[in-house]
């Protein structure tokens, strides 16, 4: 059966400076009220950053760079050679002290030209260990470290919480260096929590007398601590390393931060496990690195999931290095702070940040602690540098503590050089529980400049109304919170209650719909729902589908544009109620003026439950 629903009618608006043109029910949303702009005393430091709702690079879509980011990052490849640590004199006991062996097995890999070192079942008690050129350290039993602070003397060259110094190596340490891998199965157990280093804190008087040096610019050669301080060392340190994979292993109980790539390019980390107990427990912490990718991996932290950093105040300005091009994919989020996070270290800059496919608090996966946000960008007064460009899209969450997206420029209150904070978009976020959407937190003086949140669903919100304070030009476009749309801007919607309809019915027994109902088609394939769209300009358009499925079964469907099939399988998996809303999206060709996309179900489940369509200006 086809019914035909009442005859389109024209309409149009103005919203955010652009002019929306469409038919039928298309209209521009009207949601909470933007800052009112107030000129920013932008970055005191790494010069001016460029304005506009595109990141550092001028493509359409800030994701239209992530392939080439991708095409740059090649994990190092090592000849098939063995040098199994149990020929350099090493015991599996749990007990005997194995330092030597582990240094005598990477010299003689090195030395052959390069190849895997390899630490095979058992657990295997060792000091520090220094990685060399073309060595994998290939991992399939345990690594334990030892707890006494003497096996990391002498000193090496390192960056404390974003200040250059001399301090413990880290259990695993390497700078400049040239492909070198850690990969395996096994485990990297760094047992800080069996000696003092959790007793240590967060540094005391040496912390304070690092920071000072580091505002004073006193030379780096003579901020030695190590022996008789108590900075706590990270767990690996690689610096300066071209060429890197971490891959497969289990990083667990690191003294401070576990994985801490710092002045790298080319870094791959892959399906890797983080579990960190003590304070100062962050995960992956990209620092002042360029072409980075994080994918697959799982963190259950007592800090920050993966931070993104570049250095501290003024120490962090003197070296100058951003942070840049770093892909995070499909990884799952538990701890006690952020999931991806930007700072409070980034005195060197950080610019286009990209993550997506990636959960927080997973079900399956539900940590020690659960996330307090998806995003979490922290600056300050005395920082300086920049945050210019972070991307994400298809973040999933569930009972997140704070808000889903938190962007502060008052971390710390004292100093003088804040930063240019700029440039994010959120795309196809499904959140269910939180205490808030979001929480933009700019200053009269320094505004958060161009955020844009779209085709993004936030359920269960404690806090209906998100925060947004001195913010220029926040954009919310298909944006629902507890069902209710706040978009301030918005492209054409088509309501699918007003489409042609084959085989479905409308109606309006499930909440958080948009309009007057819903459709819901019979579960056939062959199923349809016929939008008739009006365009004003030829080209290339993207098409938001707001849908639901109560399901745990995909029910996929084509998209065909004036007669053409231009997509032959959109997925709609569950979206865990048919209460429950979630966006997809997808590029069509569409002419000037009037234009029809079908939605067509390809399998007998039908289609799920479609709301509407919404055409981006």
């Amino acid at each position: 059966m086809t019914i035909s629903r009442r005859d389109l009618l024209r309409a149009g608006g103005v919203a955010g400076g652009v002019l929306l043109a469409g038919s039928g029910t298309a209209r521009a949303t009207s949601g909470p009220s933007q800052a009112e702009p107030v000129a920013a005393s932008g970055s005191a430091y790494g010069g001016p950053v460029a304005a506009g709702p595109v990141g550092a690079g001028s493509a359409a879509s800030p994701w239209d760079r992530v392939p080439e980011i991708l095409a740059r990052i090649v994990p190092p490849a090592f000849p098939d050679r063995a040098f199994p640590i149990t020929s350099y004199g090493a015991v599996g006991d749990g007990s005997t002290d194995c330092t030597a062996a582990f240094r005598n097995a990477i010299a003689a890999c090195n030395a052959a030209g390069g190849g895997r070192v390899v630490v095979p079942s058992g657990t295997f008690r060792t000091g520090k260990i220094h990685l060399l050129s073309n060595v994998n350290l290939q991992v399939n039993g345990t690594i334990r470290f030892r707890t006494d602070p003497g096996s990391y003397l002498p000193t090496a060259l390192t960056r404390w919480e974003g200040i250059e110094c001399y301090n413990y190596s880290p259990f695993i340490y390497a700078n400049g260096q040239t492909n070198i891998a850690i990969t395996g199965t096994g485990t990297i157990d760094g047992n800080a929590p069996a000696g003092d280093w959790s007793s240590w804190g967060s540094g005391g008087a040496d912390r304070d007398q690092l920071r000072e040096w580091g505002a004073n610019d006193h030379p780096v050669a003579q901020r030695q601590f190590g022996d008789g301080h108590k900075l706590r060392p990270n767990m690996i340190g690689l610096y300066n390393c071209t060429a890197v994979l971490v891959e497969g292993v289990n990083l667990r109980n690191p003294a401070m931060w576990t994985l801490h790539p710092v002045y790298c390019t080319n870094v791959t980390v892959r399906n890797v496990t983080f579990y960190s107990t003590n304070s100062q427990g962050d995960g992956c912490d990209p620092d002042s690195c360029t072409d980075v990718l994080i994918t697959g991996c799982k963190f259950d932290t007592n800090d920050d999931c993966v931070p993104v950093k570049s250095g501290r105040d003024r120490d962090g300005r003197r070296v100058g290095r951003p942070s840049q091009n770093i892909v995070i994919q499909n990884c799952k989020f538990s701890g006690r702070w952020g999931g991806v996070t930007i700072g409070s270290e980034m005195s060197g800059g950080v610019r286009d940040v990209f993550a997506e496919d990636c959960e927080c608090n997973a079900p399956g996966f539900p940590g020690r602690y659960p996330v307090k946000y998806a995003l979490y960008v922290k600056t300050s007064f005395n920082r300086g540098g920049y945050v210019d460009g972070v991307h994400l899209r298809r973040i999933t969450g569930h009972d997140l503590e704070r808000s889903a997206l938190y962007v502060t420029l008052n971390y710390e209150t004292s100093g003088s050089l804040p930063p240019a904070v700029q440039n994010f978009t959120a795309d196809g976020l499904v959140i269910d529980g939180a205490a808030q959407a979001y929480n933009l937190d700019g200053r009269s003086t320094d505004h958060i400049k161009n955020v844009t949140i779209s085709n993004s669903t936030f359920n269960r919100i404690t806090t209906a109304t998100p925060t947004a304070s001195n913010v220029d030009n926040l954009v919310l476009s298909g944006v629902f919170v507890n069902g209710k749309d706040i978009s301030n801007t918005a492209g054409a919607r088509y309501e699918a209650e007003d489409a042609v309809i084959s085989q479905g019915v409308v109606e309006s027994n499930h909440a958080g719909y948009s309009g007057t109902g819903f459709v819901n088609s019979d579960n056939v394939a062959g199923a349809y729902v016929e939008f008739s769209l009006n365009v004003a300009a030829a080209g290339t358009k993207a098409l938001t589908i707001r849908y639901a499925n109560g399901t745990t079964t995909n029910r996929p469907y084509s998209v065909t544009v004036n007669g053409t099939v231009v997509n032959a399988a959109v997925n709609a998996p569950g979206t865990g109620a048919w209460s429950t809303w979630a966006p997809a999206s997808v590029q069509i060709p569409a002419v000037s003026g009037a234009n029809t996309v079908r939605l067509t179900a390809t399998t007998a489940g039908g289609l799920p439950n479609l709301d509407y369509v919404e055409i981006q200006p």
